[in-house]
């Protein structure tokens, strides 16, 4: 084990799109051809020295390890699997002669190329980050290879630096992956678990060499059934990790960096005995080890005595690094006090990295000064976990102002204006099991038939199209007032105009007006509903480049007025084709906002769900045929542990069915899923009670296919046949080979063909071309069908 002392205080990680989302523009800039490789990596290092100087001037010091370095240019996952080498054969190519890639290979890893598709994508636990899946097979080459981490902590280092290395660690790695195509059936990545942890051990060496002092290794893995289930392939893979000599590879004069091992999201190992896995890991010899102590429990005494006794630092996750509300210091201050009674001083630290909130508060200025009162973001979570580690050493005396600010803003809170409204409260009071369901599924499939008269196959998108530069360019302008409500309105109809008519030259059967008026799919909503909150400056990364700014959900939610109607209604009017109403479903609402924690999710998801029950009476009342309600969150937020699912599907099942059982028979309700495991969710998707679903499928190859046949799923049902989360243009071919796959295990009379997801980050070249491609092959398929299949669609 090794000497070097654990700071007092730290966080886990910060975001790291900047402040002012400088790397995604250095890299959209890069895609475009607008900068270099030199300028992206003069970019990036500008935006890791502001991370260290801020962090410096909050109060971390650059000089103990306190700060993290887990700066990333695109993802954390796909940076391990560069680290390891562990290229799929189908990018070998990309390797150079010791294995490594460059930037350029890294990229085209996550955006794939003209020949082929990028690394899968999918959710991050149960958050809205995606990463990409590392694809794992027998003969995946593994080799310690993380060159620009050890760069980087040894450039440090010559600056009188010292930071913490951040990785993924070796199990969460392999629990993450996915079999590669071709593997032996029954091949499971952790198949591979001695080949990975001989290769960190080469890393760990490597910034030993480098300087480091102590590496981070993450392993939310641990608090899922799956890492339950593991705990004896966990203890062989750290045993090894950690020996001093493993037979192999022996660390240079029997040094290596400290470890810390994180266990954010939830409780690592059972429930029984929580912190258990803790305990086995510091008997191994694992230097520090960490527990979220916000969505996970809190380890029990003896174990607590346990860790400490093999001179183990406890890591106390106290902070919560997933949502923005101000942390109550008073009892955080009472549990670190209680800790420390059993265990020596724990550390103080966020529960999870601040990847997941905004920056800072204080640049903030549109927010009203109750409401920014009650929040706080990375910036202000770093000075929480700084706060309390001081009133662990000092006692609360040395930080009664903070505390007594804190107790008087929670205080406030409470009792804030909007925050509890009757009429709110006595409306889902008074909720009954008849507002929850629609007519039998099967005379509403016959009634839709005969009112949209579709045909075999239909094509249709998910809902957002390109949002050019033309397109922000106006809506800021209007948000300035430089363009008028008139003229900006005048914009937005000449955009859908020209929207629709491209749909109609491409061939699509059911149209979408487009979004143009919307910047976000939740943050437009949000924007229109009372309740809700917006930020000027709160980005947080999706994936890559993508940023998203989450709407803070604060209070009571009410519709003041209609929200879509006359978008969908001006758009209908310019066409013969249905044009769907696009909403955004009320657990997706919740997922990708930062909502208040005051009260039960289900409570709040109702509330959402009858504000959009009345947009969508409106939409039918104004004759909209097809109305889609987006869940794209729905798996998101599935709890990580099967005994917590039940009641969460429950609630979130209901809400979608309270926002859309109010409307008749004849009205076809659809939804969108995207990057899931739709396997874990094919009964809350049936239970749903949609007409139509569509699912994002392309990069996985339609891998849900054989899940919906195996379930016995009878509804319309999308699986999505073009990848819009890259550039690349994919083939008809291509298209027709992924229908066919649809059509080998799906009726299709209930079959739709569609992209994966909006189109809105994608550029008009590609998309037109793309959308051209599907029309085409689904065109194709439908003709190659016998005579004998239905004329329409029959499966609605």
């Amino acid at each position: 084990m090794s000497t070097a002392n654990f700071p007092a205080a730290t966080i886990l990680g910060y975001p790291r799109i900047g402040p002012n989302r400088e790397l995604k523009k250095a890299l959209d800039a890069h895609w475009a051809g607008r900068l270099d490789a030199a300028g992206l990596q003069a970019a990036s290092q500008a935006l890791q020295e502001g991370t260290i100087s801020r962090l410096t001037e909050l109060g971390l010091s650059a000089t103990d390890s306190s700060i993290p370095a887990d700066f990333s240019l695109y993802d954390q996952v796909l940076d391990a699997t560069v680290a390891l080498g562990a290229l799929p054969a189908r990018f070998a190519d990309l390797a150079g002669p010791d294995g490594s890639i460059d930037t350029e290979g890294y990229f085209t890893l996550a955006r794939g190329d003209a020949e082929r598709q990028p690394l899968e994508m999918t959710k991050w636990f149960d958050t809205n980050y995606h990463y990409l899946v590392p694809e794992i097979g027998p003969e995946t080459p593994f080799a310690p290879l993380a060159h620009a981490l050890t760069s980087l902590i040894a450039g440090h280092r010559r600056a009188g630096r010292t930071l913490r290395p951040v990785l993924v660690g070796p199990f969460t790695y392999l629990l993450l992956a996915k079999a590669e195509d071709g593997a032996p059936e029954g091949f499971d990545p952790l198949d591979r678990l001695d080949d990975v942890v001989a290769a960190y051990r080469g890393i760990l060496a490597a910034l030993a060499d480098a300087g480091a002092e102590w590496i981070q290794l993450d392993e939310p893995g641990l608090v899922t059934d799956r890492g339950a289930a593991h705990t004896g392939t966990v203890e062989r893979a750290y045993r090894s990790l950690l020996a001093a000599d493993d037979g192999g590879t022996s660390y240079h004069g029997g040094h290596r960096p400290a470890v810390l091992v994180t266990t954010g999201y939830g409780t690592a190992g059972s429930r029984d005995t929580p912190g258990e896995t803790l305990a086995v890991l510091a008997e191994l010899g694992v230097d520090a080890v960490h527990a979220d102590l916000r969505r996970g429990a809190l380890p029990q005494a003896e174990t607590l005595l346990r860790i400490g006794a093999f001179g183990t630092r406890f890591v106390a996750g106290i902070v919560d690094g997933r949502n923005i509300w101000r942390n109550d210091l008073d009892a955080s201050l009472g549990t670190l006090e209680n800790l420390a009674e059993t265990t020596t001083a724990p550390s103080v630290a966020t529960t999870t990295s601040l990847f997941h909130v905004p920056h800072r508060l204080d640049v903030e200025t549109s927010l009203s000064a109750d409401l920014a009162d009650w929040l706080a973001f990375a910036d202000e979570k770093a000075t929480e976990v700084l706060t309390l580690a001081r009133g662990l050493a000092e006692g609360s005396g040395a930080i009664r102002t903070q505390l007594d600010a804190a107790t008087a803003a929670r205080a406030a809170r409470e009792h804030g204006a909007g925050v509890h409204l009757e009429a709110v409260r006595a409306r889902t009071a008074a909720l009954a099991p008849a507002d929850f369901e629609r007519g039998d599924a099967a005379a509403r499939a016959g009634d839709q038939r005969e009112r949209l008269s579709l045909p075999l196959l239909p094509t249709t998108t998910i809902g957002s199209f390109p949002q050019t530069t033309e397109v922000r360019t106006a809506r800021a302008a209007a948000r300035k007032g430089t363009l008028s409500e008139a003229d900006y309105q005048q914009f937005l109809r000449r955009e859908i105009a020209r929207v629709i008519e491209l749909q109609e030259d491409i061939g699509l059967d059911v149209l979408v007006h487009g979004e143009a008026e919307r910047n976000d799919m939740v943050q437009y909503f949000a924007e229109n509903l009372d309740g809700f909150a917006a930020t000027e400056h709160g980005w947080v990364q999706s994936y890559g480049s993508r940023c998203t700014r989450p709407s803070i959900l604060w209070g009571d939610v009410i519709r003041p007025e209609a929200i879509t109607v006359e978008w969908t209604r001006y758009a209908q009017s310019l066409t013969a084709r249905p044009v769907k109403g696009m909403l955004t479903g009320p657990v997706t609402i919740l997922a990708w906002s930062f909502v208040r924690d005051d009260q039960p999710l289900a409570e709040t998801a109702n509330q959402v769900a009858l504000a959009l029950r009345g947009e969508i009476a409106e939409l039918e009342e104004a004759g909209t045929a097809i109305i889609q309600v987006d869940e794209p969150a729905l798996r998101e937020l599935l709890p990580l542990r099967a005994t917590d699912q039940d009641a969460y599907l429950d609630w979130a099942v209901s809400a979608f069915r309270l926002a859309t059982s109010g409307v008749g028979d004849a009205t076809q309700i659809h939804t969108h899923l995207c990057y899931s495991e739709f396997g874990e969710v094919i009964s809350a998707i049936d239970g749903l009670d949609a007409d139509v679903t569509s699912l994002e499928a392309a990069r996985s190859r339609l891998e849900v296919v054989a899940d919906l046949a195996g379930f016995g799923y009878r509804r319309g049902i999308g699986p999505g046949v073009y990848d819009i989360h890259s550039p690349r243009v994919p083939t008809e071919e291509e298209i027709a080979g992924l229908i066919d796959t649809a059509l080998q295990g799906l009726d299709a009379s209930r079959l739709w063909i569609n992209p994966d997801c909006g189109l809105k980050t994608r550029g008009y070249a590609e998309t037109e071309e793309s959308l051209r491609h599907l029309v085409a092959a689904a065109r194709s398929a439908r003709s190659g069908l016998t005579a004998g299949e239905p004329a329409v669609v029959a499966g609605a």
